[in-house]
């Protein structure tokens, strides 16, 4: 070993939102790494640090700003040396990070299902027509939209525990929330169903943790690298790179999920308009090794398919 471990005088200070499912997240990364290390919890310090998608809760993402908004602020205390990592939902991530910042180590990935959760029905097909269901989601919005265009859709924005406040309150019948924020928060009691993956294709990176580094912080990367799931890394390569050749973004209704099996990977992907009037989908099985510039061709195919305009909102 060639660096110094943190210890509860100099403890290693672990960035995250605060929400209840972030902070577990981070918790899961703090003890990830204490065990790998025999060390006390004592030499981790969680920094909770609010962004602006936090703050602004009132407006549909795609008016604000996209999924930058949920890592800025942390973003911009791992430049400043005020944290060593930062802990974030991969799904949330742009593809490309700060320059001198690096995200290279995943946890090991939970369930990629979004969940339906309705206290009076247990999946979409017994929804009656004009039922509202709420969503902050332009993937979902689209994915509804195709399936059930005889929903009424509103926005759903803030965090899990808000989601199912507002669903108490009757602001919808119904919601989608991730399957793997339910498990990691132990929420058994919601009534959820996981929706199969070929009925509505998850977001890219749905059910990951990534933890991001400075690059030029080899500490930290030797210890990462003690935690780091490399079937995760290798199925979120394959993804994020579909995903940059799309330039996604919370404007943009994309999915998709690699798998692998017997040796190879199998992506899927699908791109949706906005309004849900039409979707395009594909898949291709190729190498591990070869997954990034399978998700970047596969990306190209989808694009040329849709041609210009696909992704503009309809009057």
């Amino acid at each position: 070993m060639t660096f110094d471990l943190p210890n509860p005088k100099n403890p290693l200070n672990i960035g995250t939102r605060g929400s209840p499912l972030a902070l577990a997240q981070a918790h899961e990364t703090r003890d990830r790494l204490a065990q790998a290390f025999a060390l006390p919890l004592e030499a981790f310090t969680i920094v909770v640090i609010k962004t602006t998608g936090d703050k602004i809760i009132d407006r549909p993402l795609k008016e604000i700003g996209g999924k930058g908004l949920f890592t800025r602020e942390i973003e911009d205390d791992l430049l400043a040396g005020k944290i060593d990592i930062a802990v974030h939902s991969m799904k949330d991530m742009p593809t490309l990070q700060p320059q001198g910042l690096l995200l290279d180590t995943y946890l090991p990935r939970e369930d990629v299902r979004d969940a339906f959760i309705s206290p009076r029905a247990k999946g979409l097909a017994d929804l009656p027509a004009g039922t509202v269901v709420g969503t902050s989601s332009l993937r979902r919005r689209a994915q509804l939209k195709l399936r059930r265009p005889d929903l009424e859709v509103v926005e759903f924005r803030g965090n899990l525990q808000t989601r199912l406040m507002k669903l108490d309150q009757g602001v919808a019948e119904a919601t989608f929330l991730a399957m793997a924020g339910l498990n990691r928060l132990k929420m058994d009691q919601v009534p959820a169903t996981a929706i199969e993956v070929d009925m509505m294709l998850p977001a890219v990176a749905q059910g990951a943790i990534g933890i991001e580094r400075r690059s030029d912080d080899t500490r930290m990367a030797e210890m990462l690298e003690a935690i780091h799931d490399r079937t995760t890394g290798q199925r979120l390569t394959a993804e994020r790179a579909f995903l940059q050749e799309l330039d996604g973004s919370c404007e943009t209704p994309i999915a998709g999920l690699a798998v692998l099996e017997g040796g190879a990977l199998q992506l899927r992907g699908e791109v949706l308009r906005p309004d849900g009037s039409e979707a395009l989908s594909d898949a291709i099985t190729c190498p591990v090794e070869d997954g990034a510039g399978a998700g970047q061709d596969m990306a190209r195919r989808l694009l040329a398919q849709a041609g210009p305009g696909f992704f503009d909102w309809r009057a």
